[in-house]
């Protein structure tokens, strides 16, 4: 008898290969089962991608976004509070075309950033674009919240003063003093400083009385000038003026309509501004902590005499610094 051994190992060819292993196969190669290993990697990396982004979407919808006050109006400041789902290393927003650089505050795992609203800014619903940062992941977070802002009812005031001639019809000297004025506060006044330097609440800078608001309408030796743009307390020269806040002194001179004034920059583009004193006690460049002596009140530059104008400027816009005082901060 002649006995035919076959190789087990031999490969059957396409067309001698069994009708049941010819469909198991193209099975196989339906189902991806057959695929090479690199293309099982990939599949896997693309649905953990879009795991993670489906992720994040869900979690922008769980963000804490508040205002305080909670009525924005114009001429008024805005302390925003951010508390994301997510941890991040930082967090910068936009506001009515201002950048905003956050704070974190670890006692409540929350972010916060002073902003404003511009004196001119007209009643309707504006958006607060927020984006975080993650070292973990390159992706950004981002959100937007939108907030109403109000008419703000202001006092309807016509405040009639009557100053020197040279504040109101200058010769080509005092023109060329005031312009030169005019340049510094130009220079000065529009930097914005990356760090922030006020810690709390503002403080008023003198205890006194209010002789004239923000926002009232001020008529110079019978010109009508612009809005009012800060707070006037009224003092006797002499008086002891305080920082409001924390920070670094920017100014320290004579201005020809301020006289001589103090400019303290709190950092992120937030000013407090202090006019017509008599006497200054600090110079450009010092830290200033909330309290401390910087000057001496008097009636220096456009004044109809002794007392103690400030103003709050945030960005190139002033704010309202009676609504500064009311609240509550960090």
């Amino acid at each position: 008898m002649k006995v035919t051994f076959r190789n087990p190992r031999k490969q059957l060819e396409p067309n001698s290969m069994p009708a049941s292993q010819i469909v198991w196969r193209q099975r196989l190669r339906l189902s991806g089962r057959g695929e090479p290993r690199r293309s099982l990697v990939r599949t896997a990396f693309a649905s953990a991608i879009l795991l993670c982004a489906a992720a994040l979407n869900a979690s922008a919808s769980e963000w804490t976004v508040r205002a305080q006050p909670t009525a924005l109006v114009n001429g008024a400041p805005v302390l925003f509070q951010v508390k994301p789902p997510l941890k991040l290393d930082s967090l910068r927003g936009t506001w009515l075309g201002h950048q905003l650089t956050f704070s974190y505050d670890a006692s409540t795992k929350t972010w916060f950033a002073l902003a404003g609203v511009t004196f001119e800014t007209v009643p309707g619903k504006y958006p607060l674009g927020l984006t975080g940062e993650r070292a973990a992941t390159k992706t950004p977070l981002t959100v937007t919240r939108t907030f109403p802002v109000f008419r703000a009812k202001y006092p309807q005031l016509k405040v009639e003063l009557k100053v020197e001639k040279k504040f109101t019809e200058p010769n080509p000297e005092q023109l060329q003093q005031a312009e030169e004025s005019k340049k510094i506060k130009q220079d000065y006044l529009n930097r914005v400083t990356a760090d922030r330097e006020w810690d709390g609440n503002f403080a008023t800078p003198a205890e006194a009385a209010i002789s004239d608001v923000y926002g009232s309408q001020r008529i110079f030796n019978g010109v009508a000038q612009r809005e009012h743009q800060g707070l006037d307390f009224r003092v006797p020269t002499g008086t002891p003026v305080a920082a409001m806040n924390s920070g670094t002194v920017l100014l320290a001179r004579f201005l020809y309509f301020e006289g001589n004034c103090v400019v303290i920059d709190h950092g992120q583009g937030l000013l407090t501004l202090y006019f017509h004193l008599s006497e200054l006690k600090v110079k450009e460049g010092d830290p200033v902590k909330r309290g401390q002596e910087i000057g001496l009140s008097g009636g220096t530059g456009r004044a109809t005499g002794p007392h103690l104008h400030v103003a709050v400027r945030w960005q190139g816009t002033y704010l309202d610094p009676a609504r500064l005082f009311q609240m509550s901060l960090p």
